[in-house]
């Protein structure tokens, strides 16, 4: 059977799994139906940016736009004679930068349930995530021109395995232990990129968030935020490539002031940020 056909498959059986468990109380991405004793979340408000990313050729033509300036910074770069002898890295995030997770945020949504993440493991061992449209061409580009691709993820490390299974069944190259840098005992990935950056040179760093490019956004509030993108403007299509992700992300926690809310304290933050005329 045909990898394409095989997939196909196997994302109907999810399908059907959630359709089935609606009805009977099944477990699926670690949540039982049956006689919840919490409210379940409503995830409303995230339909439109999955669908957004699920269906919108606008996403697509973003994400194609984004790697293929990667290339052409990647080629400015091979074309700059530099004293720097060490060899050059491209550092990627992998969660909707290289992998698209649409289909796990559909789920939450379908089923009302919150990330957990038990719930997101079991989702990385179906291995079904597939390539951020122009992802995977870029990376077989650059490391085919020399360069270490290291994916430094905030997967945890027993996720390790399932992603190198499912970086690895859609040809993503340079796929170690060595290049996978997970998740261990904080998120920051500020000093996993100084690993990389011990024996390489980052020519670039790609990610959907800000934080997997400095350190420097961080846990900021918004307005600080949107202030240290404008103190390193000039990174952005430099050094620094973002790939669009409206379905969560740091941006959201600054919404809510990195505080544990409540569903319902999260909807009124979401509107009380709103600006309107």
């Amino acid at each position: 059977m045909n990898l394409k056909k095989n997939q196909g498959l196997r994302g109907a059986a999810v399908v059907l799994a959630l359709i089935a468990s609606a009805y009977s109380g099944a477990t699926f991405l670690g949540h039982s139906t049956a006689q919840q004793t919490a409210p379940a979340p409503d995830n409303e408000y995230m339909v439109g940016a999955t669908l957004w990313q699920q269906t919108a050729a606008e996403y697509r033509a973003l994400t194609y736009q984004s790697f293929n300036y990667a290339r052409l910074l990647f080629d400015k770069d091979l074309k700059t004679m530099r004293r720097n002898k060490r060899r050059r890295a491209v550092v990627v995030d992998v969660d909707d930068t290289v992998l698209d997770n649409s289909r796990y945020q559909a789920a939450l949504v379908l089923r009302r349930n919150n990330y957990g993440a038990s719930a997101f493991t079991e989702w990385c061992r179906v291995a079904e995530a597939t390539p951020v449209p122009g992802a995977l061409e870029f990376l077989k580009y650059a490391h085919a021109k020399g360069a270490r691709i290291f994916y430094v993820s905030n997967r945890r490390q027993e996720d390790k395995a399932c992603t190198t299974e499912n970086l690895k069944k859609f040809g993503f190259p340079d796929v170690s232990d060595e290049t996978l840098l997970f998740r261990t005992d904080t998120s920051s990935k500020e000093a996993r990129r100084k690993i990389v950056e011990q024996k390489h040179r980052t020519v670039l760093l790609i990610g959907d968030n800000l934080n997997d490019l400095a350190q420097v956004f961080e846990r900021k509030p918004i307005a600080e935020r949107f202030a240290a993108v404008d103190q390193l403007r000039n990174e952005f299509g430099s050094r620094f490539i973002v790939i669009p992700n409206a379905m969560y992300g740091e941006w959201e926690s600054a919404i809510y002031e990195y505080r544990n809310l409540s569903d319902a304290d999260k909807a009124l933050k979401r509107r009380s940020t709103l600006k309107d005329f």
